[in-house]
């Protein structure tokens, strides 16, 4: 009885133990799954903390990245992408503030235009990657030279413009545009090469002559191209004669470009005789615009016009085509085989189709190319050397007569002379003009005869009105020679009757 006793108080308590034992092991679990949710939770609050942070961070980069497109947006919109100046707008916007603070403080201000001459030559000739680096250079000289108050911008192109606030008296702006001049008229090295460039600048003051932005630039623009056609690389104040003429340019240059569909161009038509018969040796055809209203315009007025819009391309056509056909229309008369002089400009001599319409004037009119002379002046045969000399050598090729005109009133080189392939010397008429009374002229005239007649040229005199001149010639064995002793230019109806009778 005791045993079974004992051995029930045993297995009782064995009982017991294993339910203690299975309550810690639960007690453990339940610890060790609260522990590891813990560590878990903390894992997780970690992980989404960095997360916020990564995603705060990339909010700010968007955000700042935002704020620089913004700023480069604006900058582009105000600024010019080659140069990094000012463009017009931001220009525009400083001008009219600094007119307001002008005329609230009773100040001064000048306004500069500036344009680089020949610059479209230089695009021609080097590429555009030449000109925008002359764009470059030029707009940091422009900088340079300037005062720290002032502000230059680039309107386009090879436009530029420079604000000068609060002047006090006319000599500082002169004192400015004198510094610019000759800050660029230091070389420009492009493409490897120098090159000097010049340039023409316009300068309209405030309030004097104008109040406002618009009328401030229009004034400045205007003188600009006063002093663009008095010579260039030189600076003209605006006034009020230069508005006028300015007026009456636009109005002359909005005729021109319906001149020629309104069939408003004539040709007049001067000899040439032979110094020693007196025989006429060929003919000069001279450009004239018979205008609805002013009447008959001379070349000098229109011809720098049309050179500078380009209209002188389609116009050069037209006298070719003209004259040549005239020249036929004389032969089929039975007028004399003669020579058919046409000036071009430089612009005409350089296009890229010229050699094509001096062919295609020949074609069209079946005259034979020996009979067709071209005159260019001393400044087309210097621009550009090696690009003349091909151009020469093609018409040489075509069977065309090439003349240099005006002799001896520009700069051409007498030892590269030679160079060219020409077949005629023209002597200006201001030599002839003037060697009568004056004894250094006369002797500079000879020597000009004497050098073409050792080039192989034929010497021609411009501009002979008096027999005297034209007996002083002859002594000097000038060749040939026209002008007012022999007859005035006329149009071809008269020029045909003075043919006729004389």
């Amino acid at each position: 009885m005791q045993v079974v006793q004992i051995l029930g108080t045993i297995i009782v308590g064995l009982s017991e133990t294993e339910q203690l034992a299975s309550a810690d092991r639960i007690k453990r679990s339940y610890i060790w799954r609260v522990a590891m949710a813990s560590i878990l939770v903390a894992v997780i609050a970690a992980l989404l903390g960095r997360l916020s942070w990564q995603l705060q961070k990339s909010r700010a980069r968007v955000m700042e990245a935002q704020a620089e497109h913004a700023r480069n947006v604006e900058y582009l919109a105000y600024h010019d992408n080659l140069t990094g100046l000012p463009n017009r707008a931001l220009f525009s916007r400083l001008l009219y503030r600094q007119i307001q603070h002008a005329h609230r403080y009773k100040k001064q201000l000048a306004l500069m235009f500036l344009d680089l001459d020949r610059f479209k030559e230089i695009n021609d000739s080097l590429g555009h990657e030449a000109g925008d680096d002359l764009l470059k250079k030029m707009g940091r000289r422009l900088g340079e030279s300037l005062r720290e108050s002032d502000l230059v911008a680039r309107l386009g192109g090879d436009e530029f413009i420079i604000l000068l606030p609060e002047i006090t008296e006319e000599t500082q702006v002169t004192t400015v545009a004198g510094k610019i001049l000759a800050a660029v008229a230091k070389p420009f090295t492009l493409a490897e090469q120098e090159f000097r460039i010049t340039i023409s600048i316009g300068i309209a003051m405030f309030p004097a002559d104008g109040e406002d932005e618009q009328t401030l630039m229009k004034n400045a623009d205007i003188a600009m191209y006063h002093a663009k056609e008095g010579g260039k690389n030189s600076f003209r104040f605006y006034s009020e004669k230069l508005n006028t003429d300015s007026l009456e340019r636009l109005s002359l240059e909005s005729g021109l470009r319906n001149a020629l569909e309104n069939n408003e161009f004539r040709l007049f038509y001067q000899s040439k005789q032979d110094m020693a018969t007196g025989r006429m040796t060929g003919i000069e055809a001279l450009l004239r615009w018979q205008h609805p209203d002013l009447g008959l315009i001379p070349p000098m007025q229109f011809i720098p016009l049309a050179e500078e819009n380009g209209l002188i391309i389609p116009i050069g056509r037209w006298v070719f085509k003209t004259a040549c056909r005239q020249n036929l229309a004389w032969q089929a008369q039975g007028f004399p085989k003669l020579s058919m002089a046409v000036n071009i400009s430089r612009r005409q001599f350089f296009d890229e189709d010229f050699l094509k319409d001096v062919g295609d004037a020949l074609q069209e009119s079946q005259m034979a190319p020996e009979l067709l002379e071209l005159e260019i002046t001393e400044s087309v045969l210097m621009h550009d050397m090696d690009r003349t000399i091909g151009i020469l050598k093609e018409l040489k090729q075509m069977g065309v007569r090439v003349a240099i005109d005006d002799f001896g009133t520009g700069y051409s080189s007498l030892s590269k002379l030679r160079e060219f392939p020409l077949d005629t010397l023209k002597i200006d008429g201001s030599f002839i003009q003037n060697m009568i009374p004056h004894a250094e002229i006369k002797n500079l005239t000879t020597a000009l005869i004497d050098l073409g007649r050792s080039l192989g040229f034929t010497v021609v005199a411009e501009g002979v009105e008096s027999k005297e001149q034209a007996d002083l010639l002859r002594t000097h064995s000038c060749d040939q020679f026209q002008g007012f002793y022999i007859n005035k230019p006329m149009p071809p109806e008269e020029f045909t009757l003075n043919w006729t009778t004389g």
